[in-house]
């Protein structure tokens, strides 16, 4: 190929004889020498269940890509188990990870002008930071999800993680024994793959599928599952055709992309996650896109899947009921999807499902008719008002309680509220906020799902709200809202609560609000003060130092040089 990057870089020159030494030395030939050369940006690491399988899905990829005539080149990147690391102070490192994964994919790629890379992904940051990456290089590219784990089994109940999490809270509240949670946590996580229900991984998968980065099915297959490496070996085919037609991803990740995402997301019951990393995402292929555009399309899409963590379902179960394609034609028949947005097939969406049934099949309830869905609005609700005047966001399905106004009980960490909760200190019309645990104040935006999950376990959950400037698992539900902005540590509103306030969340009403007046809030607010930094070195130290608002997606290239 005459005009791919590399080899133009290595037949230029003085430079042609080193750098093809070089390259001769890890197997290039001399017929390999015009071939595309494509990065594997390999995610293997058995740091958790969600990558352990990555390993040979990367061998799969390097055979698929020599078939179709390419030169692969198998590199790594990192990953950081947000389930074991939740709780910890590890977990300040999970969202950092998003970006670490990003530089990497783009320091690897440009460093070797390759001309095509394939990402494959586990756990809940690999998926949006290689698409950052892939973003910023706008070069041929294609992710891989590593795959969904299949559920455990215990009392002939599907486990997910979030069972154990939530056992946790039963326990504490005396509701089972010491038999019993060792069992669920024996039995929760029967493999590999990333968690099961409709949690960040998943959501974030689907939700790649919708915008034509990943090839159709390919986001719910289970990791242990022949189909999957099948398909990972299709999707190396898929892009060495796609570097020789150069489809880049600026002419896939376009304004309608991204709002097809949205509206599977929508569909599917997806994470409040996903909000954050499309922002960031967006913002790294320069598409205009604001937390309030998530609102507006929620309004008009309903919840057609019957999914964890708020509904009965697992991602296998899903898949094995239409996955996302089934999802995607219903949508684009009512004329909320866009047929033609284009993918990394170079075919169109509309295209690709054109053979798909315009109704889900009636052997099974995963994927509800249209005209009776689990909800008639979308579940991820912007919330906004005096406590989060840059927005919040909060899941609005599967909650009995849709107000609450209740006295605030205030922590500055997540230790400080699961202590709380776990000693019987939280009662039922409470409203537990939980702040400095924001991009800059943590730093790193932990994930709540040991208190959610410990007030769910308590029998709280329709009765107690939470709010913070942290983030919340995918796995999460209940009456919560998170990323609250302005956060905390540089002054938002929610640094000024006081024990006892009054806060009102109206999920109707998409307010989120402190019951005080400005003047007493102006009065707080001259005497506030800011925190010193938990971390001035180190990568928390430049992390906090460069992210941005959580309403903008927490990235850190936002403005650098303005």
């Amino acid at each position: 190929m005459s005009d791919n990057r590399r080899s133009q870089v290595v037949t230029q020159g003085v430079q042609r004889t080193p750098n093809r030494a070089m390259l001769r030395a890890v197997g290039f030939e001399d017929n390999d020498f015009s071939k595309p050369i494509v990065g594997v940006a390999n995610g293997f690491s058995t740091i958790t269940p969600c990558n352990m399988g990555l390993g040979d899905l990367a061998q799969r990829a390097e055979a698929g890509v020599q078939q179709a005539g390419g030169m692969p080149q198998l590199f790594g990147t990192i990953t950081i188990s947000d389930g074991i690391s939740m709780g910890t102070e590890g977990m300040k490192y999970s969202l950092v990870s998003r970006e670490v994964i990003a530089d990497s994919i783009e320091t690897v790629c440009n460093g070797q002008s390759l001309d095509g890379v394939i990402a494959i992904g586990g756990c809940d940051k690999n998926m949006p930071g290689a698409m950052i990456a892939m973003c910023r290089l706008n070069i041929p590219a294609i992710f891989v999800y590593g795959g969904t784990i299949k559920p455990g089994h215990y009392n002939g109940e599907d486990l997910t993680v979030v069972s154990a999490f939530e056992a946790v809270g039963q326990y504490s509240a005396g509701k089972i024994g010491d038999d019993e949670l060792l069992a669920v946590e024996r039995n929760a996580c029967p493999g590999a793959g990333s968690c099961g229900g409709m949690y960040t991984a998943n959501t974030m998968s689907s939700a790649f599928e919708a915008m034509g980065m990943s090839l159709m099915y390919s986001s719910t297959m289970a990791a242990e599952d022949a189909e999957k490496a099948d398909s990972t070996e299709k999707s190396a085919f898929a892009l060495v055709e796609a570097i020789r037609k150069q489809i880049l991803p600026k002419q896939i990740l376009t304004r309608k992309a991204f709002e097809n995402a949205i509206a599977v997301i929508m569909a599917v019951g997806g994470s409040t996650n996903s909000v954050l990393h499309l922002l960031a995402i967006a913002n790294a292929i320069d598409v205009s896109l604001t937390i309030d555009d998530f609102e507006t399309i929620r309004q008009r899409v309903p919840v057609l899947c019957n999914l964890k963590p708020s509904g009965r379902y697992v991602a296998t179960d899903f898949h094995q009921a239409g996955g996302v394609p089934q999802v995607m034609k219903m949508l684009l028949s009512q004329g909320l999807l866009h047929g033609d947005a284009l993918t990394i097939t170079g075919e169109t969406i509309a295209e690709l499902l054109a053979d798909i049934p315009e109704t889900p099949r009636t052997d099974q309830d995963v994927i509800r008719p249209f005209d009776n869905p689990m909800y008639p609005q979308g579940h991820l609700g912007i919330l906004k008002g005096n406590l989060a005047t840059e927005g919040a966001v909060a899941k609005l399905t599967g909650i009995k309680k849709r107000q609450i106004t209740g006295p605030a009980r205030v922590f500055d960490s997540e230790e400080a509220c699961l202590r709380a909760i776990l000693d019987k200190q939280i009662q039922a019309g409470d409203v537990v906020v939980v702040r400095y645990e924001g991009p800059k104040g943590g730093p790193g935006m932990r994930e709540m799902l040991a208190p959610t999950s410990a007030i769910i376990g308590a029998g709280l959950g329709d009765s107690v709200g939470l709010i913070t400037d942290g983030r919340f698992s995918g796995g999460t539900y209940g009456m919560v809202v998170g990323h609250v902005a302005p956060e905390a540590a540089v002054g938002g509103a929610i640094a000024l609560v006081k024990e006892g306030d009054l806060i009102t969340i109206d999920a109707d009403k998409n307010q989120l609000h402190l019951n005080v007046s400005d003047e007493e809030l102006d009065t707080r607010r001259a005497a506030w003060q800011s925190r010193k930094p938990n971390y001035s070195r180190g990568v928390l130290g430049k992390y906090a130092k460069l992210v941005s608002s959580s309403s903008r997606g927490a990235v850190t290239d936002l403005g650098l040089f303005d």
